[in-house]
Protein backbone atom coordinates (compact mmCIF):
# COMPACT_ATOMS: atom_id res chain seq x y z
CA UNK A 1 0.00 0.00 0.00
CA UNK A 2 1.32 3.63 -0.31
CA UNK A 3 1.26 3.72 3.11
CA UNK A 4 4.08 1.63 3.76
CA UNK A 5 6.54 4.22 1.45
CA UNK A 6 6.06 7.18 3.49
CA UNK A 7 8.48 9.16 5.73
CA UNK A 8 7.01 9.81 9.08
CA UNK A 9 5.00 7.46 9.43
CA UNK A 10 5.58 4.91 12.76
CA UNK A 11 3.23 2.45 14.38
CA UNK A 12 2.17 5.16 16.72
CA UNK A 13 0.24 7.59 13.44
CA UNK A 14 -1.19 4.53 12.32
CA UNK A 15 -2.92 4.33 16.47
CA UNK A 16 -3.88 8.07 16.96
CA UNK A 17 -5.38 7.87 13.49
CA UNK A 18 -7.49 4.91 13.80
CA UNK A 19 -8.49 6.09 17.82
CA UNK A 20 -8.93 10.11 16.89
CA UNK A 21 -9.19 9.91 13.77
CA UNK A 22 -6.16 12.54 12.75
CA UNK A 23 -3.56 11.59 10.24
CA UNK A 24 -0.61 13.02 11.65
CA UNK A 25 1.68 11.97 8.43
CA UNK A 26 -0.41 14.71 6.56
CA UNK A 27 0.49 16.84 9.15
CA UNK A 28 4.09 16.31 9.67
CA UNK A 29 4.63 16.61 5.83
CA UNK A 30 2.74 19.97 6.03
CA UNK A 31 5.50 20.95 8.87
CA UNK A 32 7.92 20.20 6.47
CA UNK A 33 6.08 22.41 3.61
CA UNK A 34 6.39 25.41 6.15
CA UNK A 35 9.93 24.40 7.31
CA UNK A 36 10.97 24.37 3.47
CA UNK A 37 9.30 27.99 3.05
CA UNK A 38 10.78 29.43 6.33
CA UNK A 39 14.02 28.43 5.37
CA UNK A 40 13.79 29.88 2.03
CA UNK A 41 12.71 33.06 2.73
CA UNK A 42 15.33 33.04 5.63
CA UNK A 43 18.27 32.45 2.89
CA UNK A 44 16.37 35.24 0.75
CA UNK A 45 16.30 37.96 3.12
CA UNK A 46 19.17 36.96 5.96
CA UNK A 47 21.91 39.37 3.79
CA UNK A 48 19.85 41.66 1.57
CA UNK A 49 21.85 43.50 -1.23
CA UNK A 50 22.04 45.68 -3.80
CA UNK A 51 23.78 42.83 -6.39
CA UNK A 52 21.00 39.78 -5.13
CA UNK A 53 22.30 36.00 -4.85
CA UNK A 54 20.77 33.16 -6.61
CA UNK A 55 18.46 32.54 -3.53
CA UNK A 56 17.39 36.22 -2.95
CA UNK A 57 16.92 36.53 -7.50
CA UNK A 58 14.30 34.01 -7.27
CA UNK A 59 12.64 34.46 -4.30
CA UNK A 60 12.63 38.35 -5.69
CA UNK A 61 11.51 37.51 -8.89
CA UNK A 62 8.53 34.93 -7.11
CA UNK A 63 7.38 37.70 -5.06
CA UNK A 64 7.42 40.50 -7.83
CA UNK A 65 5.13 37.98 -10.12
CA UNK A 66 2.73 37.70 -7.59
CA UNK A 67 2.61 40.57 -6.04
CA UNK A 68 2.02 41.97 -9.73
CA UNK A 69 -0.99 39.57 -10.22
CA UNK A 70 -2.30 40.29 -6.77
CA UNK A 71 -2.56 43.89 -7.96
CA UNK A 72 -4.20 42.92 -11.09
CA UNK A 73 -6.64 40.89 -9.86
CA UNK A 74 -8.08 42.82 -6.47
CA UNK A 75 -7.13 46.30 -7.64
CA UNK A 76 -4.65 48.61 -5.02
CA UNK A 77 -7.37 47.86 -2.22
CA UNK A 78 -6.58 44.31 -2.02
CA UNK A 79 -2.71 44.95 -1.44
CA UNK A 80 -3.05 44.32 2.29
CA UNK A 81 -4.05 40.63 1.32
CA UNK A 82 -1.00 39.86 -0.23
CA UNK A 83 0.73 38.33 2.58
CA UNK A 84 -2.25 35.71 2.56
CA UNK A 85 -2.57 34.86 -1.09
CA UNK A 86 0.77 34.55 -1.63
CA UNK A 87 1.28 32.08 1.52
CA UNK A 88 -1.35 30.50 0.23
CA UNK A 89 0.00 30.07 -3.00
CA UNK A 90 3.53 28.84 -2.43
CA UNK A 91 2.35 26.79 0.07
CA UNK A 92 -0.43 25.10 -2.18
CA UNK A 93 2.78 24.75 -4.87
CA UNK A 94 4.99 23.61 -2.86
CA UNK A 95 2.41 20.67 -1.16
CA UNK A 96 1.83 19.88 -4.73
CA UNK A 97 5.58 19.28 -5.50
CA UNK A 98 6.29 17.21 -2.59
CA UNK A 99 4.30 14.18 -4.04
CA UNK A 100 6.91 13.94 -6.57
CA UNK A 101 9.65 13.09 -4.35
CA UNK A 102 9.84 9.28 -3.76
CA UNK A 103 8.76 8.34 -0.21
CA UNK A 104 7.15 11.59 0.12
CA UNK A 105 3.45 12.67 0.15
CA UNK A 106 1.36 16.21 -1.27
CA UNK A 107 -0.31 17.44 1.43
CA UNK A 108 -2.60 18.74 -0.51
CA UNK A 109 -3.98 15.09 -1.18
CA UNK A 110 -5.68 15.28 1.77
CA UNK A 111 -8.94 16.72 2.11
CA UNK A 112 -8.28 18.17 5.78
CA UNK A 113 -5.78 20.19 4.19
CA UNK A 114 -7.68 21.76 1.26
CA UNK A 115 -10.49 21.60 3.58
CA UNK A 116 -8.93 24.13 6.11
CA UNK A 117 -7.67 26.66 3.25
CA UNK A 118 -10.79 26.66 1.66
CA UNK A 119 -12.09 27.55 4.85
CA UNK A 120 -9.53 30.03 5.79
CA UNK A 121 -10.56 31.82 2.50
CA UNK A 122 -14.23 31.56 2.93
CA UNK A 123 -14.05 32.89 6.34
CA UNK A 124 -11.60 35.60 5.34
CA UNK A 125 -14.17 36.66 2.60
CA UNK A 126 -17.24 37.30 5.06
CA UNK A 127 -15.19 39.13 7.62
CA UNK A 128 -14.20 41.67 5.00
CA UNK A 129 -17.40 42.12 3.40
CA UNK A 130 -18.96 43.26 6.98
CA UNK A 131 -15.59 44.73 8.19
CA UNK A 132 -16.11 46.58 4.26
CA UNK A 133 -19.85 47.35 4.34
CA UNK A 134 -21.60 46.53 7.25
CA UNK A 135 -24.85 45.22 7.94
CA UNK A 136 -25.33 46.25 4.40
CA UNK A 137 -23.09 43.67 3.44
CA UNK A 138 -25.90 41.13 4.20
CA UNK A 139 -28.11 42.95 1.29
CA UNK A 140 -26.30 41.09 -1.30
CA UNK A 141 -27.92 37.91 -0.23
CA UNK A 142 -31.83 38.84 -0.42
CA UNK A 143 -31.61 40.17 -3.97
CA UNK A 144 -32.00 43.17 -5.60
CA UNK A 145 -36.04 44.05 -4.49
CA UNK A 146 -37.86 42.43 -0.85
CA UNK A 147 -39.85 40.71 -2.75
CA UNK A 148 -37.53 38.19 -4.45
CA UNK A 149 -35.42 37.56 -1.18
CA UNK A 150 -37.67 34.48 -0.10
CA UNK A 151 -36.32 32.99 -3.84
CA UNK A 152 -32.67 34.94 -3.26
CA UNK A 153 -31.65 34.02 -0.04
CA UNK A 154 -31.80 30.11 -0.10
CA UNK A 155 -30.05 30.99 -3.73
CA UNK A 156 -27.17 33.12 -2.42
CA UNK A 157 -26.49 30.79 0.56
CA UNK A 158 -26.09 27.51 -1.02
CA UNK A 159 -23.76 29.46 -3.77
CA UNK A 160 -21.48 31.26 -0.92
CA UNK A 161 -21.68 27.63 0.68
CA UNK A 162 -20.22 25.64 -2.08
CA UNK A 163 -17.16 27.97 -2.67
CA UNK A 164 -15.59 25.96 -0.12
CA UNK A 165 -16.15 23.13 -1.49
CA UNK A 166 -15.37 23.57 -4.91
CA UNK A 167 -11.98 25.10 -3.93
CA UNK A 168 -11.31 21.79 -1.51
CA UNK A 169 -12.67 19.80 -4.10
CA UNK A 170 -11.14 20.85 -6.89
CA UNK A 171 -7.41 20.79 -5.69
CA UNK A 172 -8.24 17.44 -3.66
CA UNK A 173 -9.08 15.76 -7.07
CA UNK A 174 -6.82 16.75 -8.82
CA UNK A 175 -3.64 16.26 -6.67
CA UNK A 176 -4.69 12.64 -5.04
CA UNK A 177 -5.76 11.73 -9.11
CA UNK A 178 -2.86 12.54 -10.50
CA UNK A 179 -0.82 10.44 -7.79
CA UNK A 180 -2.84 7.35 -8.54
CA UNK A 181 -2.10 7.84 -12.55
CA UNK A 182 1.74 8.29 -12.16
CA UNK A 183 1.56 5.02 -9.25
CA UNK A 184 -0.26 2.90 -12.52
CA UNK A 185 1.76 3.93 -14.92
CA UNK A 186 5.03 3.20 -12.80
CA UNK A 187 3.92 0.00 -12.40
CA UNK A 188 2.40 -0.56 -16.33
CA UNK A 189 4.63 1.04 -18.33
CA UNK A 190 8.08 2.83 -16.23
CA UNK A 191 9.04 4.31 -19.62
CA UNK A 192 6.58 6.61 -19.50
CA UNK A 193 6.67 8.04 -16.50
CA UNK A 194 8.98 11.29 -17.05
CA UNK A 195 5.82 12.59 -19.52
CA UNK A 196 3.64 12.16 -16.29
CA UNK A 197 6.11 13.98 -13.99
CA UNK A 198 6.35 16.78 -16.29
CA UNK A 199 2.57 16.82 -16.58
CA UNK A 200 2.20 16.54 -12.52
CA UNK A 201 4.68 19.22 -12.37
CA UNK A 202 2.62 21.76 -14.77
CA UNK A 203 -0.85 20.75 -12.51
CA UNK A 204 0.68 21.74 -9.39
CA UNK A 205 1.79 25.34 -10.46
CA UNK A 206 -2.29 25.64 -12.49
CA UNK A 207 -3.69 24.00 -9.23
CA UNK A 208 -1.97 27.04 -7.26
CA UNK A 209 -2.39 29.32 -9.67
CA UNK A 210 -6.27 28.20 -9.76
CA UNK A 211 -6.86 29.03 -5.64
CA UNK A 212 -5.56 31.82 -5.39
CA UNK A 213 -7.28 33.48 -8.54
CA UNK A 214 -10.30 32.44 -7.14
CA UNK A 215 -9.17 33.11 -3.78
CA UNK A 216 -8.73 36.31 -4.59
CA UNK A 217 -12.01 37.04 -7.04
CA UNK A 218 -13.94 36.12 -3.94
CA UNK A 219 -12.34 39.07 -1.26
CA UNK A 220 -12.44 41.40 -4.43
CA UNK A 221 -15.94 40.86 -5.09
CA UNK A 222 -16.64 41.04 -1.28
CA UNK A 223 -14.97 44.36 -1.01
CA UNK A 224 -17.25 45.95 -4.10
CA UNK A 225 -19.95 47.91 -2.97
CA UNK A 226 -23.19 45.92 -3.93
CA UNK A 227 -26.18 47.01 -5.44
Amino acid sequence: MKETFLLFHPHVFDEIHKLYGINLTIVVYSWFVMFCLIVLGAMATRRLSAIPSTVQNVCEVIVSGLDTFSTNTMGEKGKKFFPLIASIGLFIFVSNMVGLVPAFESPTASLSITVSLSLLVFITTHVVGIKEHGIKYLKQFMGPVWWLTPLMLPVEIISHLVRPLSLSMRLFGNIQGGHIVVGILLALVPFFVSPMLALKVFIAAVQAFVFMLLSMMYIAGAMEEHH
